[in-house]
């Protein structure tokens, strides 16, 4: 495989909106030990890329400054001491950055083979989501088979994951969502109560199907007003885990209740974790959900594909809140 010197890839020009998203002549980076080279063939937009680009979320020392956070393609090349993929394997990899772009380097335990009969489309939505997920909802919010689990934002890409795989481990679950239409996905997802968060109180809906119990994990990216909404949905020794404050990051809240009912409200990010960390994070996914994906019972949705060089209205879209599922950039050359 011939590895050229440069490469076209979308660079930020200076913190602002969608626009500030602009081609750039770039060198095609080279493996660092332990590192993998991949050619990109699709890569998935997030929210944080957004708030990359709007100058609200500095990419970790060392990393690219090019937006991009999860890519799918093949091996190009591989760093000192990576020996587990070889050059031409089918991948999917959690980046540090630089994903809006034909190549990127990253640690080689990020990297994943793709599942099943996969798509490169599809496979570029897999990393950011799973892990964040899996982390988040099976680690932090420890859910267990039986138990009740509450994703807010049902359809973006963080919520129709963690519907599908909290389903797929035996939870019953509950999901809020902006519109009829929106709780229709949701619900074909397989969530057991979708909850129109603008004609209803989620918390009386959360109450009424539980039978009065409240959720036992609850996800979140909302925050500010719902940080003490949650706790009244929460079930006894319910864990609220925080992953992002759409809605705000700060709240006037009355933590007495996070002390009669035994709450615990807790969050995290990923990509400040260290390679140990996610790593390890990649090994559970591909013992325990990698099988479910190939098997076909845990999908990744997909609802708009734009071409590398439509960045910035793949941003747009996204800002609008209209998508149900993972927006993604087909990267050509």
């Amino acid at each position: 495989m011939t590895i050229p010197d440069t490469m076209t890839a979308i660079a930020i020009a200076e913190p602002g909106g969608p626009e500030v998203l602009r081609p750039e002549e770039r060198p095609v980076p080279r493996p660092r030990a332990g590192e993998v080279l991949i050619r990109v063939a699709a890569a998935g937009v997030n929210r944080p890329d957004v708030l990359q680009r709007s100058g609200s979320y500095a990419p970790p020392p060392g990393a690219s400054d090019l937006p991009g956070l999860e890519v799918a393609g093949e091996v190009a090349a591989l760093g000192e001491g990576a020996a587990r993929f070889r050059v031409g394997d089918r991948v999917c990899a959690l980046v540090p950055g630089g994903g809006y772009a034909p190549y990127v380097a990253t640690p080689e335990p990020q990297a994943l083979p793709i599942p099943g009969g996969l798509s490169m489309v599809e496979a570029a939505g897999l990393p950011e989501n799973h892990f964040t997920v899996w982390v988040n909802v099976f680690g932090h919010g420890a859910l267990k088979p039986g138990e009740t689990l509450l994703v807010h934002g049902g359809t973006s890409g963080i919520g129709t994951t963690a519907i599908q795989l909290g389903k797929a481990f035996g939870a019953t679950v509950l999901a809020t969502a902006g519109s009829p239409a929106k709780c229709e996905a949701v619900r074909a997802l397989g969530a057991d109560r979708a909850i129109d968060y603008r004609a209803e109180d989620f918390v009386e809906a959360v109450r009424d199907a539980t039978g009065g119990r409240g959720a036992d994990v609850i996800l979140d990216m909302v925050g500010g007003s719902y940080v003490e909404r949650n706790y009244r949905a929460a079930a006894e020794s319910g864990r609220i885990v925080q992953i992002a404050f759409l809605g705000g990051a700060k709240a006037e809240v009355n933590f007495s209740l996070l002390m009669t009912k035994r709450l615990v409200h807790t969050g995290s990010t990923l990509r400040p974790r260290t390679v140990e960390e996610k790593g390890a994070i990649a090994r559970a996914l591909e013992e325990k959900v990698w099988p479910l994906v190939a098997a076909g019972r845990v999908r990744v949705l997909v609802d708009r594909v734009f071409s590398l060089a439509e960045a910035a209205d793949a941003h747009r879209w996204m800002e609008r809140g209209d998508h149900v599922g993972k927006i993604v950039l087909r990267v050509e050359g």
